[in-house]
């Protein structure tokens, strides 16, 4: 359940009008790592499991190939969910030390987090870079377009989607949240084993530092937004190696660090 009907009232020009109206559906799922509450997360439902998966990965919270067992624990008819998250201790990350204590919304690319050292910038570079075809951009926004079901009824979803070296279309996720949409599509090609041809993504809305993060933990090199880039992506972006760009829209881009 992505989108919900409402009743609205529409108002043009002298007339108003009863109307149904689609809305994107954002309701609380809340994490439990071995029986321990670790945090509660504003998303849209659907691939819950893909959207913990990225999480924990670039939360450094379990980043082993093996799939770790998530129950669903209660799910109500208005989508609040819970999730219990099985992990043998010794396979937990540093950052499950740090855990979120905060809600996390679904537009707050900081939430949870509790004190300045956890905005640290790893002291690496991606090497796995290769060059965007600017002359692809169109085709490829063209097939985000089309996987956009969630948008083209709500046009309240943010999406995320992810191609390899060659274009190839690997995964489109929607969300709400613009940091939720990339989460379940690293996530997803965790769960499929294919992260490793992650090279493109592209993505709705602006871009944030935390989005430039999951991309560099995902070893995704190029990252390309419809709208705005923020200042602390950007110089992310160039600390971590990765391609950004911002604004691309009407065969238009802005390029704001190269890799």
């Amino acid at each position: 359940m992505q989108s919900i009907l409402y009743e609205g009232l529409k108002r043009t020009d002298a007339t108003t009008t009863k109307i149904n109206d689609f809305l994107v559906v954002e309701a609380p799922l809340e994490i439990s790592i071995n029986q321990s509450s670790f945090t509660v997360v504003m998303r849209t439902p659907g691939n819950d499991f893909e959207l913990i998966r990225g999480l924990l990965h670039a939360e450094d919270i379990y980043r082993s190939k093996e799939h770790p067992k998530m129950e669903v624990v209660s799910h109500t008819p208005n989508a609040f969910t819970k999730i219990e998250v099985t992990i043998p201790k010794e396979q937990l990350g540093n950052g499950y030390m740090n855990k979120r204590s905060l809600l996390s919304v679904s537009s707050c690319g900081i939430c949870g987090k509790q004190q300045l050292d956890d905005f640290k910038v790893p002291n690496a570079k991606l090497r796995n870079q290769h060059q965007i075809d600017l002359e692809k951009l169109p085709e490829m926004f063209a097939i985000m377009s089309e996987h956009q079901q969630t948008f083209s009824l709500t046009g309240g979803s943010h999406a995320a989607v992810v191609f390899s070296e060659s274009y190839e279309f690997l995964t489109l996720k929607e969300d709400i949240g613009r940091h939720n949409a990339v989460d379940k599509c690293i996530g997803d090609l965790i769960q499929s084993d294919r992260l490793k041809l992650a090279t493109f993504m592209l993505v709705s809305g602006r871009v944030s530092y935390e989005i430039i993060t999951k991309a560099f933990f995902a070893k995704i090199s190029t990252i390309v937004a419809v709208s705005a880039c923020s200042s602390l992506a950007v110089d992310y972006a160039k600390e971590f190696g990765i391609c950004l760009i911002g604004f691309s829209r009407d065969n238009k881009a802005t390029i704001y660090s190269t890799n």
